[in-house]
């Protein structure tokens, strides 16, 4: 009888799966860092080549003839926002003219044109914008605030308004008469009874 115990049989290890496994430490490093990287890259090239601005559209406001040098128009924006829109000289040329917001920085009341004095005028808190927008009286003058511009053109002597697209894509602006205007001292707060105010950027506010 023979006592001698069976040898065991192993199967041959494969080479190509013991070539693998060895590797597999580096491919997974190297995955790691190339993500490490990547991310880096990406910030980089947010910081080197920031994401161009909003597009931009035209609206059309009206034909150049027949709008008096020292004019002002309330031009509405289809997202509600006011205009002043102001001509300022005669070549026809859009630098004949300045589109500045006509909401206050203050607290959103409505600027408006006074000729006789050469300035925008907010009668709720007596503030006070040169003719290009800069505020030199009142509480916007005190905080150092602008009424912001629009960019104008003038083609086949048309007068054209430049807008954010998302505004443009709203539709048509409009002209209209302005309205009464408030005597100094008056609160915006009480200006329409709780009706949305409209700031520069067209976010509504309750008044």
């Amino acid at each position: 009888m023979d006592d001698q115990a069976p040898e065991e049989s192993y199967a041959p290890e494969n080479p190509q799966r013991r070539d693998a496994l060895r590797w597999l430490p580096t491919v997974a490093l190297g995955g790691a860092l190339t993500a490490a990287y990547g991310t880096f890259a990406g910030y980089v090239g947010r910081f080197l080549f920031p994401a161009r601005p909003t597009d931009r559209g035209w609206l059309f406001v009206r034909e150049v003839q027949g709008l008096d040098t020292g004019e002002t128009l309330l031009y509405r924006l289809p997202n509600g926002n006011p205009v002043n829109i102001t001509r300022r000289g005669e070549t026809g040329s859009a630098e004949d003219f300045i589109a500045l917001s006509s909401t206050c920085p203050h607290l959103g009341c409505q600027v408006h044109w006074e000729p006789q004095n050469d300035r925008f005028f907010c009668p709720c808190h007596n503030g006070i914008f040169t003719p290009e927008g800069k505020a030199i009286g009142g509480p916007p003058g005190e905080a150092g605030q602008s009424l912001p511009q629009y960019p104008l053109k003038v083609e086949g002597g048309l007068l054209f308004i430049q807008v954010p697209l998302e505004v443009a894509d709203l539709g048509p602006g409009r002209l209209e008469t302005p309205g009464p205007v408030r005597g100094a001292g008056h609160d915006p707060c009480l200006c329409g009874q709780g009706a949305p105010i409209l700031d520069t950027l067209g976010r509504g506010r309750e008044a």
